[in-house]
C-alpha cells in the first residue's frame, strides 16, 4: 500500500483502492455479480471501482465494500484515505479545458501512465509519443485526425506535452524504453525540417535522461514480434498492488488489458524485439544518420 497518502497522486490512490478492494473481494470469495447484488449496484459501477476508472470515489461506497469484505480497521482507514485524495485533489487531465478532447480510455491509460514506474514502448508508424516535438504532435493530429477544430487540435498538443512530464517527474521518473520502427525515421512528417528537429529531440531527450533507452529496429531484421503493430506495456512500484497492464489503440478504439495472458504475450514480444534490435548507442548513430538525410 501507499505510505504517503499526503503526497500521492489522486490516479495511484485510485488505481492502489481499486485493486485493494479486488483483491479484498477475492478473499472473501465473492463475485463482482454477488457484490452488485448485495448492494444494489450495477455491474459496471463495482467494475469501475476496481479499474481506477472513476475520477471521484465515494467513502460511502468503500466503507460498505470494507464491512461486507471484512477489512480489519487499518485496511479501511487506508482505503478510506485513498477516497479522500480523488474528492480533494485532481490529476491534470481532469481539469475542464481537457476533458472534452481525451476518449475515457485514454483517460484510464493517463492514470496508468502517470503512476507507472516502468513503460515499454514499441512504434511501428509514429515517432512515441513521449518524445515527439509539439510541431510534429501538431502535424499528426491535423493531418491523421480530419474534422478536429483548431481548438481541439491545441488542446490535444496540450495533452500530449503535458504527458511528456512523467519523463522528468523528480519523484522516481518513468523509466521508458522505447522500440522504433526505422521506417519512422525516414517518413518525412511535416517536411524535412520538422524531421531534422523531431530526430534531434529524441537523440537528445536520450543522451540528456539516463532513465531512457532507445532503439531502432532496423529494415535488415525483416519479420518481427512488432509487426502486428505499437502497444505499450507498463509496470507499476513494488509497494504497489497493481499487476503490469497492456495498451493499445488504434484510429477507432483503444483499451487496456489486465489478463496476465495478453502482459505475457506482448512482454516477450518487446524482450524479443528488444533482441533484434541494436543496442542504444547504435541505434541513436541510425537516428543521427537519418537527421543528416532528411536535407
Amino acid at each position: 500500500m501507499i505510505t504517503d497518502i499526503e503526497s500521492a497522486t489522486p490516479a495511484l490512490c485510485r488505481l492502489q483502492l481499486g485493486s485493494e478492494l479486488r483483491r479484498l473481494r477475492l478473499h472473501a470469495g465473492l463475485a463482482g455479480s454477488q457484490v452488485a447484488r448485495r448492494l444494489l449496484w450495477s455491474p459496471s459501477k463495482l467494475t469501475r471501482l476496481e479499474t481506477g476508472e472513476n475520477s471521484v470515489v465515494e467513502q460511502t461506497d468503500v466503507m460498505a465494500l470494507c464491512e461486507m469484505y471484512g477489512a480489519d480497521s487499518e485496511t479501511q482507514a487506508q482505503l478510506m484515505g485513498y477516497a479522500a485524495v480523488t474528492k480533494t485533489r485532481k490529476d491534470w487531465w481532469q481539469s475542464p479545458e481537457y476533458r472534452p478532447v481525451i476518449r475515457p480510455v485514454f483517460k484510464a491509460f493517463l492514470g496508468l501512465e502517470a503512476t507507472a514506474s516502468t513503460l515499454h514502448n514499441y512504434e511501428a508508424e509514429f515517432v512515441p509519443g513521449l518524445l515527439q516535438t509539439e510541431a510534429y504532435v501538431r502535424v499528426i493530429h491535423e493531418r491523421a485526425h480530419h474534422g478536429l477544430s483548431a481548438e481541439e487540435v491545441n488542446r490535444l498538443v496540450e495533452v500530449r506535452m503535458m504527458r511528456q512530464e512523467v519523463l522528468r517527474r523528480q519523484d522516481n521518473p518513468l523509466k521508458y524504453t522505447a522500440i522504433i520502427n526505422q521506417a519512422v525515421l525516414h517518413r518525412p512528417v511535416g517536411g524535412a525540417d520538422l524531421m531534422r528537429r523531431q530526430l534531434t529531440h529524441i537523440v537528445e531527450t536520450a543522451e540528456e535522461l539516463p532513465t531512457i533507452r532507445v532503439q531502432v529496429v532496423p529494415y535488415r531484421v525483416g519479420a518481427h514480434a512488432g509487426m502486428n503493430g505499437a502497444f505499450h506495456v507498463l509496470r507499476f512500484p513494488d509497494g504497489a498492488a497493481i499487476k503490469s497492464i497492456v495498451y493499445l489503440e488504434h484510429l477507432a478504439d483503444a483499451w487496456v488489458s489486465r489478463r496476465e495472458g495478453d502482459v505475457e504475450r506482448y512482454e516477450e514480444a518487446f524482450t524479443e524485439l528488444q533482441a533484434v534490435a541494436p543496442g542504444p548507442r547504435e541505434s541513436l548513430t541510425m537516428i543521427k544518420k537519418a537527421i543528416k538525410e532528411h536535407q
